[in-house]
């Protein structure tokens, strides 16, 4: 689809986006660069990150791709730095790592737990206090009188409660919160604008297939307000918009993207039926592991 923005919307801007190799994170790094920003992306695999940075190229983006684990903060740190000394300035932070999986309260281990918080909470707020001074009010490359912009992709799974995803939902509100302090507290100090976008189900992400496999997408569509899965694109245009001059006044806010669902009150899934659903997926990300050495898990 055509953006309705200007093309030269983020013109001279830089962006870092982690987890921008792929899904939702790519589809922003795109919409970045094709409206002119400077784009690094961060991430694990760095398959995943030369696939994403020659697609970027190709359309004629400025794009690097650097390897790194938001949950290190010597990784945050080197990641930051290398940005900043290729694209001479940071102007934009898009913390979209996540972790996710199915599991039940009762077979979640405490380190299964921990992991997730780690790389969706822990490994956000790395991000933002490593960034700091490259983002704030004068910091080095920046206009001297402005600061610069976080985003932080959450969900909305924690404003109710969902079935097998205490740990993420633990972690989004965490993240959440992240948004909402360093809103007041560097917005007043630093002339920084912390905003957050919470997709719903979004067609042709590791999520959606995760959580709502092939096997279960026609009933979920059912109870959706609009009877659609959202699209990258609209996640991405999100991500525009607060970036934009339109969106310059701001800050402190978590924007829904989900047409509506988080509003309604769907039909009541079965446990049980979440149970086997968890099964259907595990026993598919079993067999697209075959062959693939352990140090790649």
């Amino acid at each position: 689809m055509e953006s309705p923005f200007k093309p030269e919307l983020l013109k001279g801007k830089v962006a870092l986006i982690t987890g921008g190799g792929s899904g939702i994170g790519f589809e922003i790094s795109t919409q970045f660069g094709r409206h002119e920003a400077a784009v690094a992306i961060m991430g694990r695999r760095r398959n995943v990150l030369d696939a994403a940075v020659a697609a970027l190229q190709s359309e004629g983006i400025q794009a690097i791709g650097l390897e790194g684990d938001v949950r290190k903060r010597e990784d945050a740190t080197r990641v930051i730095e290398t940005t900043v000394r290729h694209f001479g300035k940071l102007d934009i932070l898009v913390n979209g790592a996540a972790g996710n999986f199915l599991a039940s309260p009762e077979d979640l281990s405490p380190n299964g737990f921990r992991t997730v918080l780690d790389i969706d909470s822990v490994g956000t707020y790395t991000m933002c206090h490593e960034a700091l001074k490259y983002l704030k009010r004068g910091g080095p490359g920046k206009d001297p009188s402005t600061g610069g912009l976080i985003l932080n992709i959450s969900a909305t799974l924690h404003y109710t409660a969902s079935w097998y995803q205490i740990h993420v939902s633990a972690a989004k509100a965490a993240v959440d919160s992240i948004t909402r302090s360093l809103a007041l507290e560097w917005g007043t100090d630093y002339d920084i604008r912390v905003n957050g976008i919470a997709p719903g189900p979004i067609e042709g992400t590791p999520g959606l297939r995760k959580l709502s496999p092939e096997e279960m997408t026609s009933k979920t569509r059912e109870y959706m307000p609009l009877f659609k899965f959202g699209e990258k694109w609209d996640i991405a245009m999100a991500a525009l918009y607060l970036a934009s001059d339109a969106g310059k006044y701001v800050n402190g806010t978590t924007m829904v993207v989900d047409g509506g669902l988080w509003l309604s009150h769907p039909r009541h899934i079965p446990k049980e039926e979440v149970k086997e659903l968890s099964r259907v997926v595990e026993k598919k990300s079993r067999t697209s592991r075959v062959g693939v050495p352990t140090s790649k898990l």
